[in-house]
């Protein structure tokens, strides 16, 4: 047997979606990956150069060039805005439905009374005539302010004060009482909560009214020491995905980061809250040595984080590790393998927000013996899950399109 390999750089997109001046007017102009290649002109990414990253982007400042023997396309996003969590259920093969839109004013009374109901101490902090929550001293609940806004909320909490397991605990009760797309419970360990407390923010809607209140990610201190995240989904049906198609096909998946901490994968191996880049691939080469067969899907949040942070020499610093990673990938596969290279979304650093950009994703495919390939632009995410499902013969999910009649 072989080996399908998905390896997403969270945040790397090639250019904003057709429809972002009507739907996403912030967005416009967003191009992650060919800002990047024009900021940093003389940095070598020889792997994803290889892979056809050129290709995709077109002409830039970079020394690297367009590759003869990559195959190569784009895709494009079926869901709605620029979401991590909508991505990779997307790329798993899910038909996005429209998010639940709703600021965390309008769920809060419902979350109060659940953690109340559960013997968890409840208060609320107010800001500009909005209010958060504030669980036990130590969890902060409120709006996602680095997402689009009213589809996700946060539980930030301090590791100093509480432990990982019970913000869990914490964020399966508010997952109950509330129905946007996505909840996320993550922390570190911050000196005080005051650091998270002044972090808070309140945020605008498009109409210009204030509505959105939440802790700043980056600036509450929990990215930079020991900072570990989970993500809880709303209305995915992992019967449809990609990984339970292949368990019924008896082909097991392996998921690293954050996509383990997002999609569903109960038949199979999942490595949670594995943030450092050089620690997912390590993993991943580990498996590869070991497993000759296997979907296997890899997920690299640092590039993501980088773009929240509007730090391009972040990014780059990433996109470095990640292509020797992926050079190693490379390295250990066998003949009839695949490897899919991809993003689920933008997060351009030089935008001026610290937002996810509606953006096309790259198609990288490489197949020891398939060279120069055109795959064009693909419809959706999903059909990258349809073709994982279809490289082993199983059924394929609800959505997406296979393109290995191209590459084979």
């Amino acid at each position: 047997m072989a080996r399908f390999i998905v390896v997403v750089l969270d945040g790397f997109g090639v250019g904003e979606m057709p429809d972002v001046p009507e739907v996403r007017p912030q967005d416009s102009g967003a191009n992650t990956a060919e800002k990047l290649l024009n900021h940093f002109p003389l940095k070598m990414l020889p792997t994803l150069e290889k892979l056809g990253l050129l290709n995709v982007v077109g002409e830039t400042k970079s020394v690297m060039k367009a590759s003869s023997v990559a195959n190569w396309g784009r895709a494009w996003l079926a869901h709605e805005g620029g979401d991590t969590f909508m991505g990779h259920q997307e790329i798993m093969g899910t038909l996005p439905k429209p998010p639940a839109v709703m600021a965390f004013q309008q769920s809060i009374d419902a979350i109060e009374q659940a953690l109340l109901q559960r013997n968890y101490q409840v208060r609320r902090l107010e800001k500009h005539g909005l209010q958060v929550l504030v669980v036990n001293d130590c969890v902060v609940v409120g709006d996602n302010l680095e997402a689009d806004l009213g589809q996700v909320y946060n539980l930030t909490a301090n590791f100093s004060l509480i432990s990982f397991e019970q913000v869990k605990e914490i964020g399966g009760v508010v997952r109950s009482a509330n129905v946007v797309g996505r909840n996320i419970a993550f922390g570190g360990f911050v000196d005080s909560m005051q650091q998270i407390f002044d972090a808070i923010e309140t945020k605008a809607g498009p109409d210009g009214k204030v509505k959105y209140i939440g802790v700043n990610s980056p600036d509450s201190g929990t990215y930079d020491n020991g900072f570990q995240v989970v993500h809880l989904g709303y209305g995915v049906d992992p019967a449809v995905q990609a990984p339970q198609k292949l368990h019924e096909a008896g082909i097991h998946t392996y998921l690293y980061g954050k996509v383990a901490d997002i999609v569903q994968n109960e038949s199979g191996t999942s490595y949670l809250s594995v943030v450092d880049t050089d620690k997912v691939f390590e993993l991943l080469h580990q498996d590869l040595q070991q497993h000759a067969t296997g979907f296997f899907c890899a997920n690299v949040q640092e590039t993501d984080l980088s773009g929240h942070l509007q730090d391009p020499r972040q990014y780059w610093k990433i996109l470095e590790k990640s292509d020797k990673g992926l050079e190693q990938v490379i390295a250990l596969m066998e003949r009839d393998d695949v490897l899919v290279v991809m993003a689920d979304h933008g997060n351009d650093p030089f935008i001026g927000h610290t937002r996810h950009t509606r953006e096309q994703v790259p198609l990288l495919v490489y197949h020891h013996h398939t060279k120069g390939i055109e795959l064009g632009t693909r419809g959706t995410l999903a059909d990258v899950g349809a073709s994982a499902t279809a490289f082993f013969g199983a059924e394929l999910p609800i959505s997406g399109s296979s393109f290995l009649s191209l590459i084979r």
